[in-house]
This record gives structure tokens, C-alpha cells and sequence, in this order.
């Protein structure tokens, strides 16, 4: 890692540049901190036009179905909100930085931060898109719940047969 000939100006630069991606991660972890909650507005919205319309308390398979929806949707939400550890580089914790990190020249010291930085961005992108994943199931579950609730809805108003069954 310890490479003497990176010029200390572009080396100043890569690091500008690795914060600015990380500071992007952070901004993207919180964006999607902000998607979570509007799509457990929706889904209890939908939750609630289902109760209100007691759409859901007449046993059917569409009212299964709405059921099994929310639920699955609220495990996919609470699995993305769930508090997850984000790697924090270098460590504090282990008493070892002064050891490791203090001994190095100013340039070492930088290109020694900025492996620490791409690493930090790594694990955390895992994290990220975990969090991700789980929104976009959550976004598909969410519009299936609604298509579901429609179609129960058109059922039940305006087609009297199944209203029998």
C-alpha cells in the first residue's frame, strides 16, 4: 500500500473524491430511509381503505390473499428498517490507531485513510443494497395489495354472484 511515488496532490484529490462517494452512499442510505416510510403510510392506507370498506372482514380469497399481502409486506418493511451495523474505518475502538496509524508520513497516513475509505464504501454498499432489495419487493408487494384490493373492491360492488358465494 505504502507507495512513495503518488504525487501528494493526487493523492489529496482521490481522497476528496472517495469522501464525496461516501458522503453520495450516506445520502442514498437515507433516500431510502424516506422510501421506507412512505411505503408504510401506503401500506397502512391501504390497510385502512380495507378495514373501512370492510373489504377485507368478508372472508373471501381476495380477503386472504389482502391478509397474507400486508403481512408479508410488513415483514419486508421491518426487515429493511431493522438497525443494521454500518462499518465505521479506522476503528477507534481498538485502542490500535495510534500504533497502526500515527507512525506513517502525512502521504502514507492519506493512502493508508483512503484504503480504509474504499473498504468502509464496500461494506456498507452491501448493507445499502440489502435495504434496497427489500424496498423493491415492499414496491411490488405494495402494488399487488392495491391491484388485489381493487379487484375486490369492483367484486364485490358491482357483481353480485360472488357476493352469494
Amino acid at each position: 500500500m505504502e507507495n512513495p511515488t503518488i504525487d501528494k496532490e493526487t493523492l489529496e484529490l482521490a481522497a476528496q473524491d472517495v469522501r464525496r462517494v461516501i458522503e453520495r452512499q450516506k445520502e442514498e442510505r437515507q433516500i431510502l430511509i424516506t422510501q421506507m416510510n412512505i411505503l408504510f403510510v401506503t401500506n397502512t392506507a391501504l390497510l385502512s381503505f380495507l378495514t373501512i370498506s370492510r373489504l377485507i372482514t368478508r372472508f373471501s380469497i381476495f380477503s386472504v390473499t389482502e391478509i397474507l399481502l400486508l403481512l408479508f409486506n410488513f415483514m419486508l418493511l421491518v426487515g429493511a428498517l431493522l438497525p443494521r451495523k454500518f462499518f465505521v474505518s479506522p476503528n477507534l475502538e481498538t485502542g490500535d490507531f495510534q500504533n497502526k496509524y500515527l507512525k506513517f508520513s502525512p502521504q502514507e497516513y492519506q493512502s493508508h485513510m483512503l484504503a480504509n475509505l474504499r473498504e468502509t464504501y464496500n461494506k456498507n454498499q452491501k448493507q445499502v443494497d440489502d435495504i434496497s432489495l427489500a424496498l423493491k419487493y415492499a414496491t411490488g408487494v405494495t402494488a399487488g395489495i392495491t391491484v388485489v384490493g381493487l379487484l375486490h373492491q369492483v367484486t364485490v360492488y358491482f357483481i353480485p354472484e360472488p357476493q352469494k358465494l
